[in-house]
């Protein structure tokens, strides 16, 4: 009855591909891979009409039956690796051109020569012969692998829209080579097939024929446009590579057992402990997985980098730069790019170019002067290969490398970091430990990547110019500062000494003397505590502003011409600091004085309008054009009064008036004078 189960079992997926093979011949031997198809259809049907037939012979032709599986086999991942060659030749190296057929014939003869070749020397190596029932479910599970990779290959890398029409060709594929992976898996560990699974082999066939059947009905011309991930190759390799080295460990250690009858378990319990051992050092070694990604590259793919992620890695590792890592940041996102692991940046600063990072490389001793290799280096904008340089210097015409490159560990190339057509930093980077020289595909992708670090290393050497810029900006106003607070109390000083001699038995002035040295002594003093404490902090008051441009017009009474002032109803309280208004009042009286000369007019004039004290301060002088008040007048550091002025003294006024919400306007015409109009914003009731 087992028998007859086979059989019925294995015609019936005789019958069902025998079906296919036919309705192909006849509607679709025109269209693309109706060969490949129709050929692969029929051999499984011949496949499965020899196993059934025989089930019915006492002795099964079992040559005959893994001739038929072979072909078939053959037949199946020979249209797998056509489907897959026409859409990856441009990133397989292996299946461009026919170079796809030559492989797949090598594959062909090794699993040939694994199947048959043991019964064939049974008659001179009996050993050899004894081990067929190890290596034979061995040959056939490596050839259900490789066919469950590619079908995944084929429908992991297909488009949403193309995955609809060839999903149930792979899961009619998979359902022939997975179940020929359960069987001959669970027949390698048992080291016999187990009989009802070799029976029902023939059901799960007949089940993928319906699956096949819908994928070639929805996929009419077979033209897939697909897209091959290098990380997929990369750990597809891998698993398959590793699955190789486990089955040939097997089985070299299945021999191992053999020939040694007395230590054999022994031996091979070691041989496979070390052997796995091993494997795990391999797949763990980062040198070991960086070397298997370059021989991929180059030998699977037309191009070495899949620049799509090489760009996306670079541009991440340069976004998570700290302001303050950037040179050595660079250094860190470029290296890798060329499998390096270290490299020197020199940036160019104040006309000469010096070290600015080293990452994972000891700087060089001694002067690290250029010479002519930063100028040739801008000119031309080559990368230098140092050992290509040391060989064949006419590839390098009037390069001479400074000799500090000789004393640096393991140089290799030298990069210039061109921004525009100026060159702000030079890239030394030392040798790789995974390839020894580079070719123009290397030289592009690091040349690009140097463009966009060199943007990075300019824009932070931009930033630390302009931060020091500001620091020395912020030092340039403080001084002008202090040398305009000094220049006032200066001028007090001075009418002091101008007037001491006339009157100084005039006891009045002896006491106007002594408050005016007191009151320079108190402004000298919170002049050197600001300075200290870098603030400007403001001393609020109670006050009323009608007696401070009083004192305001008293001081300057001793100028010529003698200010006036006119007050009309008050009082006009007030809460600000009195020095700083002072000075801003007495910088306003003082420049119409000098605007006017000694025989014009100056006056000053305080009254409300709503809720603000106005005050204006009025000149006969020259008078100021309307582009000049809108464009240098409040402009600080713009002086018109050549080396003695500061060009502060406006703005400043300006920007305490407004720090206590009030404004300063200009009414002025040339040759009519001018008028400045200080608008104070009058206290609260409750202040």
């Amino acid at each position: 009855m087992p028998d007859n189960v086979g059989l019925y079992s294995y015609l019936a997926a005789c019958f069902v591909f025998g079906a296919l093979s036919l309705l192909l011949l006849v509607s679709w031997r025109k269209r693309p891979y109706a060969a490949l198809l129709i050929i692969a259809n029929l051999l499984t049907a011949v496949w499965a009409g020899t196993i059934g037939i025989g089930t019915l012979a006492q002795q099964p032709p079992l040559v005959l039956i893994q001739v038929t599986e072979l072909c078939r086999n053959a037949a199946w991942i020979f249209l797998l690796l056509r489907l897959t060659s026409s859409q990856f030749a441009d990133q397989y190296w292996l299946l461009a051109g026919q170079r796809w057929i030559s492989v797949f014939c090598a594959g062909l003869l090794l699993v040939t020569t694994l199947l048959f070749l043991p019964n064939a020397l049974s008659g001179i190596a009996p050993a050899i012969a004894k081990s067929s029932s190890t290596i034979t479910p061995l040959t056939w599970l490596a050839v259900s692998i490789i066919a469950l990779v590619l079908i995944e290959q084929l429908i992991r890398n297909a488009s949403d829209s193309e995955r609809w029409s060839i999903k149930y060709l792979g899961l009619g594929l998979c359902c022939l080579f997975g179940y020929d992976f359960f069987l001959y898996a669970e027949g390698l560990l048992f080291l016999k097939l187990d009989a009802n699974l070799w029976q029902a082999r023939g059901l799960v066939s007949t089940v993928a024929a319906p699956l096949l059947a819908v994928a070639i009905a929805r996929n009419s011309d077979w033209q897939l446009s697909l897209h091959v991930s290098r990380h997929v190759v990369f750990h597809s390799v891998t698993i398959i590579a590793a699955g190789c080295y486990l089955m040939a460990m097997s089985a070299v250690g299945y021999l191992i057992r053999m020939l040694d009858t007395t230590w054999g378990g022994v031996l091979q319990t070691s041989f496979m402990v070390a052997a796995g051992a091993f494997l795990l050092v391999l797949l763990l070694s980062d040198k070991f997985r960086a070397k298997t990604r370059v021989f991929l590259s180059k030998h699977f793919f037309s191009y070495q980098y899949d620049y799509r992620e090489e760009w996306l890695n670079f541009t991440r590792s340069l976004a998570e730069i700290d302001d303050d890592d950037v040179p050595e940041g660079i250094v860190r996102a470029m290296v890798p790019l060329v499998g390096s692991q270290a490299g020197l940046l020199f940036a160019e600063e104040g006309g000469r170019y010096t070290l600015l990072a080293n990452y994972q490389m000891p700087p060089p001793e001694g002067e690290l002067g250029m010479g002519n290799l930063a100028h040739w280096l801008s000119q031309s904008g080559w990368v230098i290969d140092i050992d290509e340089f040391q060989q064949q210097p006419s590839s390098y015409p009037q390069l001479i490398l400074p000799n500090w490159v000789q004393r640096v560990s393991q140089p290799w190339l030298i990069v210039p970091l061109m921004f525009g057509n100026r060159l702000p930093g030079i890239l030394l980077i030392r040798r790789s430990d995974l390839q020894q020289s580079i070719h123009w595909e290397e030289r592009d992708l690091i040349k690009t990547a140097a463009r966009q670090a060199a943007s990075h290393l300019a824009q932070f050497l931009a930033r630390k110019a302009l931060v020091e810029a500001r620091q020395f900006d912020a030092f340039n106003r403080l001084s002008a500062y202090v040398i305009h607070d000094l220049k006032n109390i200066l001028a007090q000083q001075s009418l002091i000494v101008a007037n001491a001699e006339k009157h100084k038995h005039n006891p009045e002035f002896i006491d106007d003397m002594i408050d005016t040295i007191h009151n320079s002594v108190e402004r000298m003093t919170r002049l050197m505590e600001q300075m200290r404490s870098g603030l400007r902090e403001a001393e609020l008051q109670h006050f009323d502003l009608a007696e401070l441009l009083g004192r305001v017009v008293a001081n300057r009474s001793s100028g010529k011409p003698c200010p006036s002032l006119q007050v009309e109803a008050g009082p006009f309280p007030m809460q600000a600091d009195p020095e700083r208004l002072a000075t801003v009042f007495t910088h306003l009286v003082q420049n119409a004085q000098d605007a006017c000369g000694k025989h014009g007019e100056v006056s000053l004039r305080l009254h409300a309008q709503d809720r603000l004290w106005v005050t204006s301060v009025r000149d006969n002088g020259q008078g100021m054009s309307p582009e000049f008040i809108s464009k240098r007048l409040f402009t600080p550091f713009d002086s018109t009064k050549g080396l003695t002025g500061m060009g502060i003294g406006a703005f400043e006024s300006r920007e305490y008036i407004r720090s206590i919400g009030g404004d300063i306007r200009v009414d002025s015409q040339e040759g009519s004078g001018s008028t400045f109009w200080v608008f104070i914003p009058a206290p609260d009731n409750n202040e």
